[in-house]
């Protein structure tokens, strides 16, 4: 490992007269930072080989000097840091050489990322985004109270060890899955990736730490169980109208944020002439376009004229989503569904069952749930038995088709 110092004239900054201003470039391990010396040099004066500038004046022979102590006290400054034995990087010569003592915290940079996201919610973020990232500083500075008895650590010091086990304690001590692990993750990266932005540190740790996602089975329900639980009577009218929204979201696919602001302005009529929801994902702002199928027409027409819908501009009158969470678990009992019903199984029922193995195409469902790529509709989409057992009949038809013809 080893310092290079050097002097560079900004031609692009050239002033009026002519004179450049003259920079001090350090480079380590193929990094590198660059401070003006408050030095002004005419490009004829410089003699760019001889890192010096050219003359016998008095002034000169001054400024020369000045230049040879900066690039000494570089040097010392690299020495320093070195015979220390600890870890460190040309942005710590730099905070050194401009007197920058104190680090950026983590917590701090944390934070400050937190603040952008807030000032963000309802243009490039949703509320519940916000939320997330708030839960992620949280269960961080737990971490960092536990296991460091500190409140903030400089950011040069999260390396790949103080990632592993901040991904151990989140899995341990919190019982998180790997899958929710992430989220802490992308949000700790993203926190590195901004303090790159502003030169606080030159690595993100997680170029060497890579979190691992597991494939998860996301239920949904076959349309037997669809139907069993639409043609349900039910006589709680707390749970009839749980019924009602989980059945619309299965027959539309759209998530709960997305319910909760469905009004009339998002019911428009299609190329075909009937009527359709349209409407700009929540999480994603990209549009959905979903014709309407009749089982979810039916529920917004036993919703009109409800008190709720007529004081809100809503289309449907809908619980909290914990409520309602809560409450499907109820459903589910009530019904003999022997799955974990929740608002987000609604909407992986629309894309396996209600679409996919009714031969929609993939490039069809995406369209409808708002998707910016088919990968992440791939995640939704789910080939049940009946399907493959179709496929195959039909398959089977056409190969003995094929061999009556031969036959014949």
């Amino acid at each position: 490992m080893r310092v290079t110092v050097c002097f560079q004239l900004k031609k692009s900054k050239m002033r009026t007269d002519g004179v450049c201003p003259l920079y001090v470039r350090c480079t380590l391990n193929g990094q590198r930072f660059e401070v003006a010396t408050g030095f002004m040099v005419h490009p004829d004066n410089w003699n760019e080989s001889k890192q010096l500038i050219k003359g016998r004046t008095e002034d000169v022979k001054i400024i020369n000097n000045r230049l040879e102590k900066i690039r000494t006290k570089i040097q010392d400054i690299y020495n320093q840091l070195e015979s220390f034995g600890e870890p460190f990087d040309v942005l710590s010569i730099k905070d050194k050489f401009l007197g920058n003592h104190k680090e950026n915290g983590l917590i701090e940079i944390f934070e400050a990322v937190i603040k952008d996201v807030g000032a963000k919610v309802g243009k490039d973020y949703a509320p519940g985004t916000l939320k997330h990232y708030q839960t992620s500083k949280k269960r961080l500075q737990e971490f960092l109270r536990t296991y460091t008895n500190r409140s903030d650590i400089a950011l040069s010091k999260v390396d790949f060890g103080f990632i592993s086990s901040f991904d151990l304690f989140l899995k341990k001590d919190k019982k998180v899955m790997p899958n929710t692990a992430l989220t802490y993750h992308k949000h700790l990266k993203k926190v590195y990736n901004s303090a790159i932005s502003l030169g606080y540190v030159l690595h993100n740790p997680y170029e060497s730490f890579k979190p691992t996602r597991n494939k998860t089975n996301r239920d949904f329900l076959s349309m037997s169980e669809l139907e069993k639980i639409r043609d349900k009577r039910i006589v709680i009218p707390r749970m009839d109208l749980v019924r009602d929204v989980f059945v619309f979201a299965s027959y539309t696919g759209l998530s709960y944020s997305d319910l909760m602001k469905l009004s009339t302005c998002h019911i428009q009529k299609g190329s075909d002439g009937k009527d359709w929801v349209i409407i700009d994902r929540s999480k994603t702002e990209s549009r959905c376009t979903i014709p309407l199928l009749p089982a979810a027409i039916d529920v917004l027409k036993k919703y009109e004229d409800h008190p709720d819908v007529l004081s809100n501009n809503r289309l449907l009158p809908i619980y909290s989503n914990q409520k309602m969470n809560a409450y499907l678990k109820e459903l589910a009992d009530i019904c003999g569904i022997q799955k974990n019903l929740s608002m987000h199984v609604a909407r992986h029922t629309f894309a396996t069952s209600v679409t996919l193995t009714n031969g929609v195409p993939l490039e069809t469902v995406s369209k409808m749930l708002g998707h910016t790529s088919l990968k992440t509709t791939q995640i939704y989409a789910r080939i049940v038995d009946s399907k493959i057992s179709n496929d195959m009949e039909l398959l089977n038809r056409k190969l003995n088709a094929a061999k009556i013809e031969v036959a014949v």
